[in-house]
């Protein structure tokens, strides 16, 4: 967009008229010095004026202003302030995912790509240009016959490591963990030995070689990757061509502690990593979250008991407010662990059941995705909903404005198939479950994808918010 820029003259302000008319007076002084009737004062360094000014602060940022520390104040009031207006301001593109079910878990790999893994056990890679997919070979275990892939399975997460230069997901097998190189995505080494016995429900990365896995079967990996396996730039292969890959085994396995309440229910459901503590939190399905040390090894800290105990699906840290966050059927709850256990009221969600299914911190602004295909926006600093400006309710469909912010999304792509005919009566729309959402903050975008939350149903839903 260009600029003009007007050269009209206009008469000085006041403060400028007082700054001109001190200069003079200080020119009096000096000159008076030098007819000897006083000492020559010293001479002040002329400083240059400040531009505090949106305008060229973005327009310094554009040109890649270099050889000055810029505005920080000024640059994190701007940020803060972009993370708060930037949901209003979000419109909806859908990508069409043809014929996949259900995606759990995404990642942006770039400006353009974000990677995908879905219910059939799909990993793929979404164009938000052009909505092009491509798929990504999965990694077999060494003695694939020992388990496959069961159809309502799937995988449920991928992370990159802090200088996104490995990825981590499930396998062909789901209690395998497959690691890949980036930004090529050949495969690395396959945590296949020794490991989950059933699937893996979550990951984390505590550094660029080590990542964690939480699994179904009550228990927490510790993966360490041996930097050798992928410094080479090119991938190894097999005399058929196929890609070769190690098979590693664990560091490390903690078992969750049973609860006396529901000792069959412990399943590791989310994980999350607090660098600045070197700590890692887990949410199990038995309504607790756990605590352990992370260093070579896994020592635990505590358990607790949750406020809100049904459906705790997912969980994300603040390293800067020092908060972990849990999504249950209705609520999110927040821990601080420095002042107790809980010192923030939990926020409902109000979705008819439905259930936080998704979270994701930024600053002091935590968005949730619901099982009923909207998103919400919770300022932790107000402790409260997002609301919508008067423009934006005007625009939107009419009501009082202060309302809540919510984004809804659109309808995606529903299976006509017999059990939807006759078990959900043949109903035309479907709201759609939010399983994954993830932002691209340098490109102000947010990528949003699910399905329908039935388990027996079939679709999927994904879009980009921009």
């Amino acid at each position: 967009m260009a600029l003009r820029q007007t050269g009209s003259r206009k008469r000085k302000a006041p403060a400028l008229e007082a700054a001109a008319a001190g200069s003079l007076s200080m020119g009096s002084a000096a000159a008076a010095a030098a007819d000897g009737h006083g000492p020559l004062p010293p001479k002040k360094p002329k400083r240059p004026a400040a531009r505090r000014s949106l305008l060229h602060y973005l327009k310094g940022r554009e040109v890649g202003a270099r050889g000055r520390a810029g505005l920080p104040g000024f640059e994190g009031e701007l940020r803060g302030y972009a993370v708060q207006k930037l949901p209003e301001l979000l419109r909806e593109r859908e990508l069409a995912l043809g014929t996949l079910n259900k995606v759990f878990a995404s990642q942006w790999l770039n400006a353009r790509q974000v990677v995908c893994g879905t219910k059939c056990n799909t990993l793929f890679v979404v164009d938000v240009q052009s909505g092009q997919i491509t798929r990504i070979p999965l990694m077999r275990d060494r003695w694939p016959g020992s388990a496959r892939a069961q159809p309502s399975c799937g995988i449920h997460a991928i992370q990159l490591n802090p200088s996104k230069t490995l990825l981590a997901t499930g396998g062909e097998n789901p209690n395998s963990l497959a690691v890949y190189q980036l930004p090529t995505l050949d495969p690395v080494c396959l945590g296949d030995r020794h490991g989950h016995k059933d699937w893996i429900f979550a990951i984390a990365w505590m550094s660029d070689t080590v990542a964690v896995s939480g699994s179904r079967d009550g228990t927490v990996a510790l993966w360490r990757m041996d930097p050798d396996m992928f410094h080479g730039s090119i991938a190894w292969h097999n005399d058929a061509g196929l890609p070769v890959y190690a098979h590693i085994r664990p560091r490390d396995v903690e078992t969750i502690p049973r609860a006396s309440t529901n000792p069959s229910n412990r399943k590791v459901r989310a994980l999350a990593f607090s660098g600045k503590n070197q700590e890692l939190g887990a949410v199990s399905l038995d309504g607790y979250f756990h605590l352990w040390k992370a260093r070579s090894n896994l020592s635990r800290l505590l358990s607790i008991r949750l406020p809100y105990c049904r459906e705790n699906v997912c969980l994300t840290y603040c390293d800067e407010l020092s908060l972990y966050a849990v999504g249950s059927q209705s609520h999110v709850s927040f821990l601080d662990l420095r002042q107790g256990h809980q010192n923030i009221r939990p926020l409902c969600s109000r979705e008819g059941g439905t259930g936080v299914r998704s979270l994701s911190f930024y600053q002091h602004i935590v968005t949730v995705g619901t099982g009923h295909g909207s998103l919400l926006f919770y300022d932790i600093r107000a402790q409260k909903f997002l609301e919508e400006s008067a423009s934006a309710s005007a625009r939107c469909s009419p009501g009082p404005a202060g309302r809540k912010l919510k984004l809804t999304c659109g309808r995606g792509w529903l299976n006509h198939d017999d059990l939807w005919v006759n078990y959900f009566g043949g109903i035309g729309e479907f709201p759609n479950a939010l399983y994954t959402h993830c932002y691209n903050w340098p490109e102000m975008k947010l990528f949003v994808a699910g399905g329908p939350l039935p388990s027996g149903l079939h679709g999927n839903y994904a879009g980009l918010w921009s």
